[in-house]
Order: C-alpha cells, then structure tokens, then sequence
C-alpha cells in the first residue's frame, strides 16, 4: 500500500456518520475514496459544495463538479450547491465537525504551516486558515519527511497557518496528538518500529507505555 493510501485510510477512521467534514486538496482528498459504504458523511469544500463524494471514473469527470483545488469529484444523492458567503459562514461559524489539510510543518506546539511553499509564488492561503480556526476537529494528514527533512520540527520555520493546535496529525509512520504537555506518539505505521519514527521526527515525542500498530482493515 502506498504512503498517501496508509494516511487516507487511517484517516477515514476518525470519520464519524453524519459529520460536516471538510477534505483539503491533494493527499486529504483521497480520503473520501476510503470511507466504509455505511457511512454517511457531508463532504464540504470551500468553492461551495455540500455532499461531495470520491473521484469519478476516468472519462466520467464534469468540468462544474470540482473541489476547492480543480479536482474533479462526484456529488452524492441530496448534495447541494451554495455560495462562498455560505460556504465561510459554515466554516467560520463552527458547524464544522472536521476538516483535514496538508501540512508543510507542524511543530511541538501543534501549530501548523500548510501554505507558503519556499520559492513558489502562491496568491495567499486560501481557506486554510479559516478551516484550521474554525473547525472542530484539525487532522493534519501528510507525509512524515519530505526529501529527507523533517516535517514535524521543534518550531515552524515557514509562517503559520493559525495559532491554534491542531487535533490530530497522522502519516504513513505514526499518529500523533498534539496535548498541552507536547507531542503524544499514539500509534505506529504498518511495520514502523518507534527508533524509526523518533529518527524521522524533528520534536521531542512523548511515548507512554507500548504503541500500537495503526489497525486499518
């Protein structure tokens, strides 16, 4: 199984039935290829689509059903299109349950940096920081390095996102939960031992008692 399959997978665990549940682009997105057929979600984007469902078959795309980032997705029977104005006001006013982003950083503090990408021109955040100060729960859903370096570091070097702590951060090699006390190591990847995982992560971790493997049948 492939790295970003392992995180969308371990994601859609934290899915609840009936949640409002806002997917980032990229990575994030793939987690709605992966929630169990039972369970009824609201997938919500912030270019105004309440209901979306996974990516289309190939050849099937509809150039009016896409989500915040392009991606061509599906709309679930009952979806709704809505407006910008209404879109942030879900955001912005706390209605929803979840949302998961990308990440380019996130430090000891749970503070996260998921926009300015160095070197690249970008014409500002988007929606992430509403969606990081707003939302309920914050999963941060990415890779654990990134060409080597450190993704989860002492500090954030890039600029934050929001000053708020993030719920959840999950990877290929671990879950983790940012608590007041620091970094909480929850669970390991699929055959990550935890000398792996402390080697790949630029903060201190608190590991308490055995860790167990993320379960994702």
């Amino acid at each position: 199984m492939e790295d970003k399959d392992i995180i969308a997978l371990r994601v859609a665990q934290e899915i609840k039935p009936e949640m409002l549940v806002n997917l980032g682009i990229g990575l994030p997105s793939l987690v709605a290829n992966h929630l169990p057929k039972d369970v009824h979600v609201f997938f919500q984007a912030e270019n105004g689509v309440v209901g979306l469902g996974p990516r289309p078959p190939e050849g099937m795309e509809d150039e009016d059903l896409t989500d915040a980032g392009g991606g061509f997705v599906t709309a679930m029977p009952g979806a709704a299109s809505i407006d910008s104005a209404m879109s942030f006001g879900l955001i912005r006013g706390g209605h929803l349950d979840m949302t998961v982003l990308g990440g380019l950083q996130v430090d000891e503090r749970g503070y996260l940096a998921n926009w300015m990408v160095p070197g690249k021109m970008v014409p500002g955040m988007g929606g992430a920081m509403d969606l990081v100060a707003g939302a309920k729960h914050v999963i941060v859903a990415m890779v654990h390095t990134a060409r080597g370096a450190h993704k989860i570091v002492e500090r954030c070097t890039l600029p934050l996102t929001a000053v708020r702590r993030v719920s959840l951060i999950v990877t290929e090699m671990a879950v983790i939960e940012p608590t007041e006390q620091g970094l909480v190591l929850k669970e390991r990847g699929p055959g990550v031992s935890i000398e792996d995982i402390v080697k790949a992560t630029g903060a201190k971790l608190i590991i308490e008692g055995d860790v167990p493997e993320m379960q994702l049948n």
